[in-house]
């Protein structure tokens, strides 16, 4: 980050202040908007989901598809032979830890909710026909399989491939900005740039508010179940503040210490409770 202005705030050793000054001050705009307003916030958002899955639906269509077509084309291209490090650099961690902090950093949260909320989601309320009936759980099925399957996958190994392209091997920040560096060369350290990062950091909060408030929601309900903890937004704030409270404890001490053991933690929790559904549960239906 050598090219980008940054500077010290706070604790934070090194950030580039035009992009966490605009990024904070347009987080908590949204923050006082949502909360003050939350009925003008919620029409506004259901508006703009709205009109931009009407406008731009088919925009993501070709989009996804084309991103999974060039990922299988770099894969079996010369282009997949490339290191993303230097040409003798062995990868830093075992296959085991590294898909580990692939599914807990990436999709973690996410995959346990919607991985049985999506499907009944769609039984319930088909985009065709009937509910409820044998067509509408196939269907259930297929898109749930479609929303974590090979497009999805493609679209995050995409961006992961050219950060760490940029970073590793160009010697790039390690910033959205850095992977326009062909379109628009050193414009990437100036208004451009930050414009850039700026939209990626206010997508990202987007992501992982809506990530963090599903499992919340759940965890909630997992604690009433057994415990009869009361779900209430109380409640719900000293899970986020805990949760909150882990990550930041994780980043502090690095992948090594932090995310590497939480995320093998996390692979054998989800084994034992693989293993425990599928014994104690419907085994044959289920194979």
């Amino acid at each position: 980050m050598d090219h980008v202005k940054v500077g010290r705030l706070g604790i934070f050793p090194r950030v580039s202040r035009p992009v966490f000054l605009t990024s904070a001050l347009l987080i908590m705009a949204f923050i006082i908007f949502g909360t003050l307003f939350n009925e003008q916030a919620e029409l506004v958002f259901s508006q703009a989901k709205a009109f931009v899955s009407l406008r731009f639906g088919w925009f993501f269509i070709v989009v996804v598809n084309l991103t999974l077509v060039m990922s299988i084309y770099m894969i079996f291209s010369r282009y997949g032979d490339i290191r993303l490090g230097h040409q003798n650099e062995k990868p830093e961690y075992n296959l085991v830890s590294w898909i580990g902090m692939l599914f807990s950093a990436g999709i973690g949260i996410g995959l346990i909710y919607w991985g049985t909320a999506e499907p009944l989601y769609h039984f319930m309320s088909p985009p065709l026909g009937d509910g409820e009936t044998i067509e509408a759980a196939k269907l259930a099925m297929n898109i749930s399989f479609l929303h974590y399957g090979f497009h999805v996958w493609a679209l995050y190994g995409m961006v992961a491939l050219a950060l760490a392209y940029f970073h590793y091997r160009v010697g790039l920040p390690l910033a959205i900005r850095s992977t326009l560096y062909p379109l628009i060369g050193k414009k990437i350290y100036g208004p451009m740039g930050h414009t850039v990062d700026i939209l990626a950091v206010f997508g990202t909060m987007f992501g992982v508010v809506t990530t963090l408030g599903l499992g919340v929601l759940q965890i909630n309900s997992g604690l009433n179940a057994l415990f009869d903890v009361p779900i209430n937004t109380s409640t719900q704030i000293i899970l986020i503040a805990f949760i909150t409270l882990l990550a930041a404890g994780s980043l502090f001490l690095g992948l090594d210490k932090g995310i590497k053991r939480l995320s093998n933690m996390n692979i054998l929790f989800t084994a034992v409770l693989l293993s425990f559904v599928v014994i104690l549960g419907p085994t044959q239906f289920i194979l």
